[in-house]
């Protein structure tokens, strides 16, 4: 099996300048070089330079010192760069905040982080509401941050102070801060540089919302190389055809794009002639492999918040037949991957495990969560190095043959249902290859102790779709037991704030948005026509057709043993639970109460 370490390659990275004394070096070698640019707004290296000092000045002046928390809550735009740059150059660590999430959510990140400063703008303000924090407006107090020097202040920090701290949501409902310092930062950007040959001759796109980490991963790296970042519109950094080509327009050469998006991207057709070299995904489990056709490479990678933004990546090549989901990769830079089983013991290649990262890149901790702390961050068993440490992830992972890391998926997403345990993306992996579905999500819905399969699919508008065929396909690749019971069209996925499909957010299974057999059989016999009467007074429905499915229309375990009682009135049989289960339309019920009626025929002529 492969090592952690055969898996790990070393870089020896400096780290005698922090991100705000690379980015002032790029602005001293080229002043005049575009910086920002979002619509007709836009700031070279020196402009840049020069506003993020004059405010780190202002925000000293303020009491903001060494490793100082200042929350930013401001939307993507360039000022939320200078808000940024302009805290970590007074010394402290920024806190983002999406000015999108609710307001009580906003509240207590800014009362957990005990901010003294909150950047932003005064109809955000206005919003949040007043708290314990000063508050600085991007607008409003732009003549007194004018009047500071437009010199750097004197650096106080070093490698092992405070960045940032960004929050990620808790299995709780209690956000959690993440504590990232200048070190496991710069391990990411000379990784980056270094992987994607960045150079003051790229241009990069912004597209990340400001609470997720991939926005730390669009600025840093790209700013210490002197090359220029773009912010499309809102409208089209969310729409792949509207995406497409304001990356074509704008000569964009390297681009972060969450996975739902980027599956999108490349199903689109591209010119040939585009600038773009990479497309750079992530936050979500990647099904699709890119067609050969591509001008750029697309890059998958994965990484949690705790390990600064980014642990493994990898160029994901054409195939044309999928057997397995894309690889994550090999990790970057100075981290250590290790995939273990429930006794922390290293499993076999193909073996399924629990992953676990050790290295450069890894998080202080959370901000005020010791016990959290405990249970996330543990001593690393394979290291002589006292206070080395691993991060236990929570997300299934396995070696694949060729050293690289294949992703299963979470611990707690892992579904168990009548004692099988299964991975929902493995379903998803195999659904999205079915003639036109371009994405789909599967997971569990429990109604009354009754939990079911539902596949959630998003297709061409065109595409006719039955549950049998799709069904039929998948079970030529999966257990029965993997094979979804309901499917559910959808018009698009929806994602969070992160970019990280909103499984809260899909709606629940409905005759409306149900895939069936499109064809409605009326009842001929007697007993088929005493079962769709049982079924219609049981689940409320007025029309049920032979091939209408007891539980599309609402039935659970509960009404299961309704349906067995009054099968019992009606016909004199016992039908078992479990046939419910497995011959669950009105046909396939009726063709049973049929044969047992007939058996105890048979029986009594005996």
């Amino acid at each position: 099996m492969p090592s952690p370490m055969q898996n790990n390659v070393s870089h020896r990275y400096p780290q005698d300048k922090l991100v705000d004394q690379l980015f002032a070096a790029q602005a001293s070698k080229t002043p005049n070089r575009l910086a920002l640019a979002s619509g007709t707004q836009s700031f070279t290296y020196e402009q840049l330079d020069r506003l993020s000092n004059q405010f780190a000045h202002h925000l000293q002046s303020l009491g903001v010192g060494l490793e100082t928390l200042v929350g930013i809550c401001l939307q993507r735009s360039p000022e939320m760069v200078v808000a940024a740059l302009a805290v970590l150059k007074a010394g402290g660590a920024y806190v983002p905040l999406d000015p999108d999430y609710p307001v009580e959510r906003l509240r207590f990140m800014l009362d957990d982080a005990r901010v003294p400063v909150l950047i932003t703008r005064r109809e955000i303000s206005q919003f949040i509401g007043d708290g314990r924090w000063q508050t600085v407006d991007m607008q409003g107090d732009r003549s007194l941050i004018a009047r500071h020097p437009e010199t750097a202040p004197a650096p106080t920090a070093c490698a092992q102070n405070l960045a940032y701290v960004i929050y990620t949501s808790g299995s709780t409902g209690r956000p959690k801060g993440v504590q990232i310092t200048h070190d496991s930062l710069l391990n990411l950007i000379f990784w980056h540089q270094r992987a994607f040959s960045i150079s003051p001759a790229d241009r990069a796109s912004q597209l990340s919302s400001v609470g997720f980490d991939a926005a730390v991963w669009e600025l840093w790296p790209n700013l210490t190389a002197g090359s220029s970042i773009h912010f499309p519109d809102e409208s089209t950094r969310v729409v792949a055809e509207l995406l497409r080509d304001w990356l074509v327009r704008e000569e964009i050469t390297v681009s972060f794009v969450p996975t739902p998006l980027a599956e999108a991207l490349i199903a689109l057709e591209w010119p040939a002639n585009a600038a773009l070299r990479f497309v750079l995904t992530g936050a979500d489990t990647l099904h699709h492999y890119p067609p050969s056709h591509l001008p750029f490479a697309l890059v998958n990678n994965y990484g949690p918040t705790e390990c600064t933004v980014v642990t493994t990546s990898a160029t994901i090549l054409p195939k044309e037949q999928f057997d397995s989901l894309p690889p994550i990769g090999h990790p970057i830079d100075n981290l250590r991957v290790y995939i273990l089983d429930e006794h922390l013991q290293q499993v076999p290649v193909g073996t399924v495990g629990e992953l676990h990262i050790g290295g450069a890149g890894l998080a202080r901790g959370y901000l005020n969560r010791p016990e959290l702390d405990g249970q996330r961050f543990i001593a690393n068993p394979f290291s002589s190095v006292s206070g080395e440490r691993l991060y236990r992830t929570g997300d299934l992972a396995r070696f694949l043959p060729d050293g690289q890391i294949g992703f299963v998926g979470r611990v707690d997403e892992q579904i168990k249902i009548r004692g099988y345990r299964i991975e929902p993306d493995e379903i998803a992996a195999v659904l999205d290859q079915y003639s036109g579905v371009k994405s789909s999500v599967v997971m569990a819905r429990e109604d009354n102790g009754d939990k079911r399969l539902i596949a959630y699919m998003v297709t061409a508008p065109d595409v006719e779709l039955t549950q049998s065929g799709v069904q039929d396909f998948l079970k030529k690749y999966l257990p029965d037991y993997m094979v979804p019971a309901v499917f559910v069209r959808v018009a698009s996925l929806p994602m969070t704030a992160s970019g990280k499909i909103d499984r809260m957010a899909l709606p629940a299974p409905n005759p409306e948005n149900i895939v069936g057999d499109q064809m409605r059989i009326p009842p001929r016999t007697p007993v088929e026509k005493r079962v769709v009467a049982i079924l219609s007074e049981l689940l409320g429905v007025q029309q049920v057709s032979l091939d209408d499915n007891f539980f599309y229309l609402g039935g659970h375990s509960l009404l299961g043993t309704q349906l067995i009682a009054r099968a019992r009135d009606s016909f004199g049989v016992e039908l078992p639970l479990r046939t419910v289960f497995d011959s669950s339309t009105a046909g396939e019920l009726s063709a049973v109460i049929e044969r047992m009626l007939r058996e105890e025929s048979t029986s009594a002529a005996d």
